[in-house]
């Protein structure tokens, strides 16, 4: 699992709805250092779920990679460690 990174989303610009590729993924709430604390979300079988921490609607878009997002300023890449 270390090859794989999960895929990190954040709303920043406070959009009703974010559409992403993923089903499983993290929420950071905004760009640091105003996010949240980063908690992973799990759709499941659902298409959409709300994230605890800032309410963001996430909205499953089987078109999108699983690392893009729809608006695309959503999308948020860790720094390597």
């Amino acid at each position: 699992m270390a090859d794989q990174a999960v895929p990190h989303f954040q709303n920043s610009s406070g959009h009703d709805s974010v559409a992403i590729g993923a089903r499983k993924f993290m929420c950071i709430g905004a760009h640091p250092p105003f996010d949240h604390p980063h908690v992973f979300l799990d759709m499941g079988s659902e298409d959409s779920i709300v994230c605890p921490y800032c309410s963001t609607l996430y909205k499953y878009d089987s078109t999108l990679d699983a690392y893009a997002s729809s608006p695309s300023d959503c999308t948020w890449t860790p720094a390597a460690a």
